[in-house]
């Protein structure tokens, strides 16, 4: 291990090694252990990945899916019947920007009655369970090392919400260093090695790790629906969805909503060098805001929801080695030379992420599916305001739902 950490530079994890108690040393000497410490070259190399050249792409509209939705809808409910789809919950985040410590997932929602964003999440689901007749559809929960044995404490006090508890798994999310701009690991204490998340395109590789999809029971999965925890109007392994992807004969496909104006900040659907991508908010230039397409609407107009279903083999194929990293400036709690915690007002490292948005423009093609709106999407993000509790509320009402 010393000569591992000598080869890397990375001596100074070691530093209070002899202080600490035999639990401690053997924790520490696993998390070194499973430190990928290639990623830290992309620190000197500088080699964050750059968009390429970004042009318009064509969606499937709501009116071009009118025609043919029952065709979509049968070839969907039989696919999900068969047992070929599961979907992948992205639950690793906690609930800080809400005013709360807790897993995300489990914030009520009610307001007349306890309604967690978990519940309506499962409840949206069980809506594909009763249509195909009492198919349970494998749920596949990710977490984190923070957050995980809350979850699942979560959702066993509340009998998983009536879900068939056999179809749902819990997996935790890979986590990877934090270090200073120099590329040196920070220790967050004597004994511990300050990590983070591996971003939401980790999704993928940290359920191979945990071995899920190679079970017996798992053997039929064709394709992953895959989306985030925070959208209480989330349709998951929707038929019509599943049956447009699966008759397009493309490897993915992607929920879009139109853009409610042209700076919304939501990640836009596009094509990247040819092939299907999205490009965030903020990489939108001026000019990109503005152009329109032949019919006058706005040519970058289909924003994404978070909600994206992948067949299994492309994944298998195009992600594990090929999903870019992408390292991100942060303030990294941390103890200094002495051992003193510090706890930086500024930016003072990087964290490295992979992003379920990369995702998309390795596959070779992508269905743009366009929903709608106020029927699909209901963020909440913001403690007020915008994408807050008070405006998801709203729309669950919109929507007919009690809360």
């Amino acid at each position: 291990m010393i000569q591992k950490l000598e080869d890397y530079g990375q001596q100074h994890l070691l530093r209070f090694y002899e202080e600490l108690g035999k639990e401690q040393k053997e924790k520490l000497l696993k998390q070194i252990e499973e430190i990928d410490f290639g990623i830290l070259s992309l620190v000197k190399s500088n080699s964050e990945h750059k968009k390429g050249k970004i042009e318009p792409i064509e969606a499937l509209k709501i009116d071009e899916i009118a025609p043919n939705r029952v065709k979509y809808y049968q070839t969907g409910l039989h696919t999900i019947q068969e047992g070929r789809v599961a979907c992948v919950l992205l639950a690793g985040g906690q609930g800080t920007r809400l005013g709360f410590d807790k897993p995300k997932g489990t914030l009520n929602v009610g307001i007349d009655r306890e309604l967690y964003l978990f519940e309506i999440l499962i409840e949206n689901l069980m809506e594909t369970v009763r249509a195909t007749g009492g198919t349970w559809i494998h749920l596949f929960v990710m977490t984190s090392d923070i957050n995980n044995d809350d979850t699942v404490s979560f959702f066993e006090e509340n009998e998983y919400f009536g879900y068939n508890r056999d179809y749902v798994t819990f997996f935790i999310q890979e986590m990877t260093p934090a270090v200073d701009f120099e590329g040196k690991i920070y220790l967050e204490e004597k004994g511990k090695i300050a990590v983070s998340p591996n971003g939401n395109g980790g999704w993928f590789t940290s359920l191979k790790k945990y071995g899920i999809l190679d079970r017996k029971e798992c053997s039929g999965i064709e394709w992953l629906n895959v989306f985030s925890v925070d959208n209480v109007l989330q349709k998951m392994a929707d038929p019509y969805f599943v049956g447009a992807t699966v008759e397009s004969g493309y490897p993915c496909g992607s929920k879009v909503i139109k853009k409610a104006y042209p700076d919304e900040k939501v990640g836009v659907m596009c094509k990247e060098n040819g092939k299907p991508s999205i490009v965030e908010y903020y990489e939108l230039t001026p000019e990109m805001i503005s152009e329109k397409d032949p019919s006058g609407n706005p040519a970058y107009n289909y924003g994404v929801i978070l909600n994206y279903l992948f067949r299994l083999k492309d994944l298998d194929d195009k992600v594990n080695k090929n999903l870019p990293v992408h390292i991100v400036e942060k303030k990294i709690p941390y103890i200094d030379e002495s051992g003193t915690q510090v706890r930086p007002d500024v930016p003072n490292g990087y964290k490295f992420e992979t992003l379920v948005l990369d995702m998309i423009n390795l596959m070779d093609d992508c269905l743009v599916y366009e929903v709608v709106r106020e029927e699909e999407f209901a963020p909440i993000k913001n403690k007020e305001g915008q994408d807050s509790l008070d405006t998801a509320r709203k729309m669950l009402i919109q929507n007919g739902k009690n809360i």
